[in-house]
Order: structure tokens, then sequence, then C-alpha cells
């Protein structure tokens, strides 16, 4: 299975007494996921499944790929995303999704380094994560046994030394 790991782009600031789930993307982060997004379309990149983080954020950075990389279904919310979860958690949820070719991750930090590492078969932080960066890990067998490999991560600062 191809797992597609996206964090989410520059936020909004979070405004006193507001709710954190409820920020939006700047300009800014909507412009530097475009140079990533654009770049991994160009890779051949086209997920069969996309899982999201409730927090609009993340949504909104979910909804982004979808539209950059030809997705033509719905992007499924879940709460195994929040930031608040666990990479156990993230794992239980690609598990059920066993029978899908590729799925993309949008979501938050600490919690996407640390799936990433789990997936990559280790039990402390070993990836680090920016807004707006993409990472391709491909796993054989779905079982906790069998650690992933990476293959690729994608910055914005890399996707826009790239574009010509």
């Amino acid at each position: 299975m191809e797992i597609y790991i996206l964090r989410h782009g520059i936020a909004e600031s979070q405004e006193p007494g507001a709710s954190d789930a409820r920020r939006a993307l700047t300009d800014q982060g909507r412009a530097k996921l475009r140079l990533v997004l654009n770049r991994a379309r160009l890779a051949d990149v086209s997920p069969s499944l996309i899982l999201t983080s409730p927090y609009v954020r993340a949504a909104q950075t979910a909804e982004l790929a979808a539209e950059i990389l030809g997705y033509g279904k719905a992007v499924v919310r879940t709460d195994a995303l929040l930031p608040s979860s666990s990479a156990a958690a993230v794992w239980r949820e690609i598990c059920s999704h066993g029978g899908e070719r590729a799925v993309l991750l949008a979501g938050h930090e600490p919690l996407l380094s640390e799936t990433a590492s789990y997936l990559l078969g280790s039990d402390r932080v070993i990836v680090e994560l920016k807004k707006g960066s993409l990472l391709f890990i491909e796993i054989e067998k779905l079982n906790r046994e069998s650690a992933g490999v990476l293959k690729w991560m994608l910055t914005p600062r890399l996707a826009a030394s790239a574009t010509p």
C-alpha cells in the first residue's frame, strides 16, 4: 500500500478564546501546498482514499489535495487524525481500509511525524514534517511486524526550488 502523509499548510493564528479546530489555511499556506501538490501530481501521486482530521485547516488541505491530484471521491474525516490521537490509532484506521491502493492522510504535528516514524518501524520520532510537506511510505503488508519504506519527502521549499 502507498501511504502519503500530508501536513496541513500554514494556518491562521489562534485568536484568544477561539477554537483551535476552526483555524483556516492562509493564502500563503494554500500557495505552498499548491507547489507541493502540483509537484506530487507530476510524480503520479494518485490516492484511492483521502483521510483527514476534522479540523478546518486539515480538511482544507485534504480538499486541495483532492482537487489537484484528481481524486474524484469524498474526503473522509476521521477522529484518528485529530491532534490528540496516536500513531497506533492512525495505523488501525489505515488497516481498516486495507483494500485501498494508496491512502493520503492529512493532519497535524506531532501526530504525523509520530505516525510516519511508527510506519517506518521506529518506537521514537525519526521524521519531522514541516507545514505543507508530503511524505511517501510504501508498506508491503498491513501488519505491525512489517515496517514500511520511506520513498521520498517533499517540502514546500524543495517544491519551490524545483519549479521553473
